[in-house]
């Protein structure tokens, strides 16, 4: 072969492989291009907005008069007007919120982003896990958007929506710490949260959390405080919107939510201390379903109504969701060895 041909072969070679990188390239650079939005069905900077367009309007304020007791310095009695924030939840005007912003008060007014107001009813609320269920009368109501199945994930980016301190709506971005099992943190040892770093301030609560498509997946619940009550910054909560329509159904059917109880206190963190998977109690309450059964201090719970336990909110929530009434079999280990017993529920004290 001549040098001329080889030439002449090496500049074809050339062309044909430098084709192909241009090809590959042109073809990778929707996937690479830093101006491509994902989170936003148009074009152009990255943005929140259709998120924040789908989802905000849903959003409440929620203003409730109600008593505050009296201190050392002022006797008498006052009343106040709160602020919170909640949720429309379908178009026959029931909004969900948190159960402090509604509780113990004898009005309650919606304000919408639209400029309407309406007074409200109190359909139910339930304090273990600090939810409440209104109601408006009223027309053409924007409804926040949901999921059938939302599964919230850790790394997840949120956005918290709702009312702080009164100065109009406003919207705070955060990512999602843990999606449930922070057990102590709120008023029950048995409900499950979203931990995220989206600011809720006060008059936030019970505004919605939703992800980068603007549907729902949580009510803003509070700001987690430290054993001094200080607010820790960074560290706030939400109740999963799962757990939240549960709630809602109940409330909107029953009026209130009748749980088990068999009057035990468990150590949160047990699981992951203990050589098999179970959880330890700590307490048992005299005179309980439990002491009755035969359970003490020290027991370690591994399986309850024939379900393995393996963490204290999955092992409260079974106690929880058996009515009152509800023969139990619960396996526990004491000093090593494996026993078996039958604790039937009751209603918590005081309901």
């Amino acid at each position: 072969m001549s040098s001329a041909q080889s030439m002449f072969r090496f500049l074809i070679q050339s062309v044909g492989l430098g084709l192909v990188v241009a090809a590959i390239v042109v073809l990778m650079m929707p996937l690479i291009s830093p101006q491509q939005n994902t989170l936003n069905p148009d074009s152009g900077p990255l943005s929140f907005n259709y998120a924040v367009d789908r989802a905000a309007p849903a959003v409440v304020n929620i203003y409730s008069l109600g008593e505050i007791e009296g201190s050392y310095y002022q006797p008498q009695t006052s009343r106040v007007w709160r602020l919170g924030s909640g949720v429309i939840m379908d178009s026959s005007g029931y909004i969900l919120t948190a159960q402090h912003v509604v509780d113990n008060v004898d009005q309650i007014l919606v304000a919408l982003q639209d400029g309407r107001q309406y007074g409200a009813q109190l359909i139910g609320s339930d304090y273990y896990t600090d939810l409440a269920v209104l109601k408006i009368e009223a027309d053409n109501l924007p409804i926040i958007p949901t999921a059938d199945k939302p599964q919230p994930r850790v790394g997840d980016i949120v956005l918290a929506i709702g009312n702080p301190y009164n100065i109009g709506q406003t919207i705070t971005q955060g990512i999602i710490s843990a999606t449930g099992g922070r057990v102590g943190v709120s008023r029950s040892s048995y409900s499950d949260l979203i931990q995220m770093d989206a600011v809720i301030n006060q008059g936030a609560s019970g505004g919605a959390l939703v992800n980068t498509a603007g549907e729902l997946i949580g009510i803003n619940n509070a700001r987690f405080n430290n054993a001094f009550g200080d607010g820790i910054e960074g560290i706030y909560f939400a109740v999963p919107y799962s757990n939240a329509r549960e709630i809602m159904q109940t409330l909107i059917a029953e009026g209130k939510v009748v749980r088990g109880w068999i009057g035990i206190s468990v150590d949160p963190n047990s699981s992951d201390q203990l050589a098999q998977q179970g959880i330890q109690v700590t307490a048992v309450d005299p005179g309980s379903p439990a002491a009755v059964a035969g359970m003490r201090q020290g027991d370690i719970i591994t399986r309850i109504g024939g379900k393995p336990v393996r963490s204290a909110s999955e092992g409260m929530r079974e106690v929880v969701n058996a009515k009152p009434g509800s023969a139990l079999d619960i396996t526990i280990y004491r000093n090593g060895e494996p026993q078996q017993l039958t604790v039937t529920t009751a209603e918590p004290p005081g309901g």
